[in-house]
């Protein structure tokens, strides 16, 4: 039913009721008066609630230091405020960066849920975007990102034990680095196409590494055993594959959950298909804090 439909108010209704059916006895016409009210009444309070529970992707903002963001947040068809739901914090990756609030959902896992939202159906997913000029490892966004969290978590009653991270590209840097920095928050991680060396087509996200420091053996211990599901494609040109190859062997060295699906002859985007496995939704909602 549209949220833009009008119903008739209360009095609009008590008016008409002398005027239905062919009563002649007062009695009669005082229950049927009260049996139409109490109908009135359930329909006046459970419609409008129905129309203010929208669906799909819905727009929001927040702001931090002065700065107002943009960010959208994807509720299923069936989502209502009587349960708690999983949560889902989208990453993107280098090419959505902006401040529309639109570009990031429409790739990866916003592609996927165009594609098949029954997949996706169990999850409240929020999805922050990255300014220009900057990178999800950069303080400032991750601050944005969790700001887009909270909010979502709160407004949309998210479940705190069920909370996911995942991310591609320069979002899938962003998931190792969020979650490096928040290791008690997220119950699992899917980090696509990523790493944590900078690639020559992410210059701004290089820093000078001390002689013998191991960044991946770092953000390995500092996540400690959060299930962590890796993706990449054998072929990136963009992210090399040995990024999420050395993070995943990081993780097994530390005693992680840790699974790595790597597609040979696959370029950068890898995100399609990693987002179109049918395991994977049910692979996230078995893991809680």
């Amino acid at each position: 039913m549209s949220s833009h439909m009008r119903f008739p108010a209360l009095r609009e209704i008590q008016a008409s009721v002398p005027h239905i059916g062919s009563f002649t006895a007062r009695s009669s016409s005082r229950r049927a008066r009260k049996v139409l009210l109490a109908a009135a009444i359930l329909l006046l309070m459970s419609l409008p609630a129905a129309a203010r529970s929208e669906t799909g992707f819905l727009n929001r903002t927040v702001k931090l230091n002065g700065l107002e963001s943009r960010y959208q947040v994807y509720l299923p068809a069936g989502w209502n405020k009587h349960s708690k739901w999983p949560v889902i914090l989208f990453l993107h990756g280098a090419g959505e960066r902006g401040d529309d609030g639109i570009l990031q959902t429409d790739v990866g896992l916003g592609h996927a849920v165009r594609q098949r939202p029954e997949a996706w159906n169990k999850f409240v997913i929020v999805m922050p975007q990255c300014r220009k000029e900057r990178f999800w490892t950069q303080p400032d966004m991750e601050q944005v990102a969790l700001a887009a969290l909270e909010r979502s978590i709160r407004e949309f009653h998210g479940d705190r034990s069920r909370l996911y991270l995942t991310g591609i590209s320069m979002g899938g840097y962003g998931t190792w680095s969020l979650a490096s920095h928040n290791p008690q928050m997220f119950a699992a991680l899917v980090a696509i196409c990523g790493g944590i060396e900078a690639p020559r087509a992410l210059p701004a996200l290089k820093t000078d590494l001390a002689a013998g420091y191991d960044p991946y053996h770092d953000t390995a211990q500092k996540i400690g055993k959060v299930p962590s599901w890796v993706f990449h494609g054998a072929a990136d040109p963009v992210v090399p594959v040995d990024g999420s190859q050395k993070m995943v062997e990081a993780l097994k060295d530390l005693g992680g959950e840790v699974r790595y699906t790597e597609y040979p002859g696959v370029q950068h985007n890898s995100w399609d298909r990693a987002y179109a496995d049918p395991e994977l939704p049910e692979w996230l909602l078995a893991h809680h804090r």
